[in-house]
């Protein structure tokens, strides 16, 4: 169908969510607690163990024994306890990325302990309903930690106010009792939510068009077996081109191949479509780091057109990236935030329980 559809299933026997777009399966929320007991999102009370000279961050000591690494460590001591929340996911061995920059996110509203004030979200344009959600924001806020903001999404404009006013008392509330629950041993405080609950909230802005959690909705939309081929390293292009993905313990190497055609107009279709779908591709795949990009052979003249197409594509994608450019071997490099558990690590995890 045509528009944002949700919809909602099993996979490897626990919920999971996808968002389409225009039939398309755009994004994916899995169900991880087979493979971790602190997933993205989870909220937790943490220890400094020990700085990092040298890297600007430190080590922390998480529940069950896992250990997390703060980038910003200023004003920070050993020994001292506080709030954080886990940002993405660990490589083999490493440590958990977290952030105390904490964010209790609702379906209407998220709360932003450390970021005061009220702001609405930019594609409410109409001064009227921004003059309604920034009143009742402001009137959440009453009695909390002046250090305590609010954001309000565009999915409230389509709420009442007693809907908006129910969320944010409960999330309000929920933001002052964890963060005035700092001192003590590494404990978890929040879970990260399950893939149903999740896919109300992170996929609210812009509300779907339609939801669908009728009983074997992953098959009958294609959900299931878009997973499958994404398990698949080799990834199909338009034109008879194809892309293999493959993830190493340094780096994600992605070759890009034309097939049968060599031509350069060939390369270059092949090159552009790549581009425009290496996003997607690598959100669904739960790939992230290093990234290196081995194109099919062109003239470097067309080498400023496929950055513009990667720019764009990134870009409208929002996941923290950088283009590194182009290395003396002719090879595409860029880093990309490392916030999702690797799509291959959940399907091994489902399938062995």
């Amino acid at each position: 169908m045509k528009g944002r559809q949700v919809v909602l299933g099993h996979q490897w026997g626990r919920e999971a969510a996808a968002l389409m777009v225009d039939g398309r399966v755009e994004d994916l929320l899995l169900d991880l607690s087979a493979l971790t007991t602190l997933p993205p999102g989870a909220i937790c009370r943490a220890v400094v163990d020990r700085l990092v000279k040298g890297q600007g961050g430190v080590f922390v000591r998480l529940p069950d024994g896992e250990r997390g690494f703060l980038r910003d460590a200023k004003g920070l001591s050993e020994g001292q306890s506080l709030i954080v929340q886990v940002t993405g996911a660990p490589d083999d061995g490493k440590a958990i990325p977290v952030s105390q920059r904490v964010l209790f996110r609702g379906q209407n509203a998220i709360v932003t302990p450390g970021a005061p004030g009220v702001n609405v979200s930019r594609r409410i344009r109409d001064e009227e309903q921004r003059g309604r959600l920034s009143t009742l924001g402001t009137a959440a806020l009453e009695g909390a930690p002046e250090s305590f903001g609010l954001v309000m999404r565009s999915a409230a404009a389509g709420a009442d106010n007693e809907t908006i006013d129910e969320e944010l008392e409960g999330l309000v509330a929920l933001a002052i009792a964890v963060m005035s629950d700092a001192q003590g041993r590494p404990e978890l405080l929040v879970d990260a939510e399950q893939p149903w609950r999740a896919a109300w909230i992170d996929w609210a802005d812009p509300p779907p068009d339609d939801v669908d959690d009728s009983e074997g909705a992953f098959d009958v939309h294609g959900v299931s077996a878009a997973i499958e081929a994404l398990l698949d390293p080799e990834l199909d292009l338009p034109g008879g081109g194809f892309a293999v993905i493959e993830s190493t313990r340094a780096l994600v190497a992605v070759d890009v191949n034309t097939g049968r055609d060599t031509s350069p107009a060939a390369a270059l279709k092949a090159n552009i479509a790549l581009a425009r779908d290496l996003p997607r591709q690598l959100r669904l795949r739960g790939l992230g780091g290093q990234v290196v990009i081995d194109f099919a052979p062109m003239p470097k003249r067309d080498r400023g057109t496929l950055e513009q197409v990667l720019r764009a594509a990134f870009k409208a994608d929002g996941t923290e990236t950088t283009l590194v450019g182009w290395t003396a071997m002719g090879l595409f490099e860029l880093n990309r935030k490392r916030d999702r558990v690797p799509l291959v690590a959940v399907a091994l995890a489902g399938e062995e329980e």
